[in-house]
């Protein structure tokens, strides 16, 4: 699966990039972090401070994870469009059903946004899912290859 990412320029007196969260539920079972984007090179590991501003993500799994995480670990994007990839098993798609993408970001002296793309597995070639934000988050798009 391949995910496009919009992170837009917004103006704004003080910019800070983006801590976003990826995750993949599906109903009946735990969700599972797929990507997470923050400032993760900070001496001390201190970027993971503001990790709990991912609200909803934190809630649902990043609480429990311990950073930096392998595989998963990403720095924060620039504005613009960002394109990750994700295999079967970094998807936890282990059974064929539905499933749903949900990716959420935070900024320092800015907002949150939430969106959330339905999907399902196996997912045919093309085929796949958008939705657009309003403030952090621009279009994010699914497709299969």
């Amino acid at each position: 699966m391949d995910v496009t990412v919009t992170i837009p320029q917004l103006k704004v007196a003080e910019y800070h990039r983006p801590y976003v969260a990826f995750w993949v539920e599906k109903a009946g079972a735990k969700a599972k972090t797929v990507a997470v984007w923050y400032d993760h090179d900070m001496k001390g590991n201190e970027g993971t401070k503001w990790l709990r501003d991912v609200r909803q993500w934190w809630r649902v799994s990043g609480r429990s994870m311990t950073f930096p995480a392998n595989g998963i670990t990403g720095a924060t994007r620039a504005p613009g469009t960002h394109k990750i990839s994700f295999t079967r098993a970094q998807l936890g798609a282990a059974a064929a059903g539905e499933y749903v993408l949900v990716v959420e970001a935070a900024r320092e002296v800015g907002g949150r946004e939430m969106l959330r793309i339905p999907f399902t597995w196996p997912g045919k070639a093309g085929v796949g899912g958008k939705a657009a934000g309003k403030a952090e988050l621009g279009t994010v798009s699914i497709s299969f290859r």
